[in-house]
């Protein structure tokens, strides 16, 4: 699928954000002050930024308060709902560490916000039938790894890191290697993709439109096997090479910078991938993958 800029930015930031909410919520650390204020606008300016990042990558962004209605049926509008709520209530937490307290039973609701928030987010890629690589428990395990890892990372938590972005790089170690073949044994077709497959072997005789068009530009991307694989090596690097040894040896304020800078640096690389080798259905009926 097309990897667009503004989504890649969305799935980063906003999943540092409130990664970084997460481990606020739980008063790890528990800085009060300028300190405090200083952390909040981190945690804030990735949440906010990735979320308003999105809807660049809406037809018409003007609506994008409409997408809110929709919370029975749309992952994506429960998300929406999600996010503000979590801001809403983190705000209030931030305010109160400004002033030296820490609200406990707020802040653990706050850090069950970040989850609910990051957990929406994974299933509007998750539950899509169309495109089979997504459609996997990997999916959600990455955004949470991801997102909780690098958030511990900003919050100076060296254990947790440590922890969950070696368990991240083995979770997306398992999705490349389960997902380059999910699109063959997910059985789908040009036949199944026309409809025609039961009248036998369906092959394009001319191709369904002279020109491009929405779903060419969005559902259709192909990215080299080569450039795929070098982009891995250099995602993995950036992502969990770097940043691992130096939680493993301990942050200094040097260290930690290049530990951060490192990694998400990596992960929009990750992200990156993520989209552009995501195969969707639509591909077939215009005879590519």
């Amino acid at each position: 699928m097309h990897p667009a800029p503004s989504v890649i930015a969305f799935t980063t930031f906003s999943g540092l954000g409130f990664g970084l909410l997460f481990w606020l919520g739980l008063g790890l650390p528990a800085p009060t002050g300028l300190v405090a204020l200083g952390f909040y606008v981190i945690a804030y300016v990735g949440a906010v930024g990735g979320l308003l990042a999105s809807t660049f990558h809406l037809g018409r962004p003007e609506r994008a308060a409409k997408a809110l209605t929709q919370w029975r049926t749309s992952w994506l509008s429960r998300e929406g709902i999600a996010a503000i709520v979590t801001l809403l209530l983190g705000g209030v937490l931030a305010l109160a560490a400004l002033f030296g307290r820490y609200l406990a039973p707020l802040g653990w609701l706050v850090s069950l916000g970040c989850l609910v928030t990051v957990g929406t987010t994974a299933m509007i890629y998750a539950q899509l039938r169309t495109v089979p690589r997504w459609r996997h428990w990997t999916t959600p395990a990455l955004f949470f790894t991801l997102s909780l890892g690098g958030g511990a990372l900003l919050a100076n938590q060296g254990a947790a890191a440590l922890a969950l972005l070696t368990l991240g790089a083995v979770v997306q170690i398992i999705a490349w290697v389960t997902g380059d073949t999910r699109f063959d044994r997910s059985g789908t077709t040009t036949g199944s993709a026309t409809g025609l497959g039961d009248l036998g072997e369906v092959r394009a005789f001319l191709p369904p439109h002279s020109g491009p068009n929405y779903l060419l530009r969005e559902f259709v991307y192909v990215v080299g096997r080569k450039h795929a694989f070098y982009l891995r090596l250099i995602g993995m690097f950036l992502a969990f090479g770097v940043p691992l040894p130096i939680l493993a040896v301990g942050l200094t304020h040097l260290t930690a910078g290049v530990a951060v800078l490192s990694h998400v640096l990596g992960v929009l690389c990750l992200r990156w991938l993520f989209f552009a080798q995501a195969e969707h259905v639509v591909g077939l009926y215009y005879g590519k993958r």
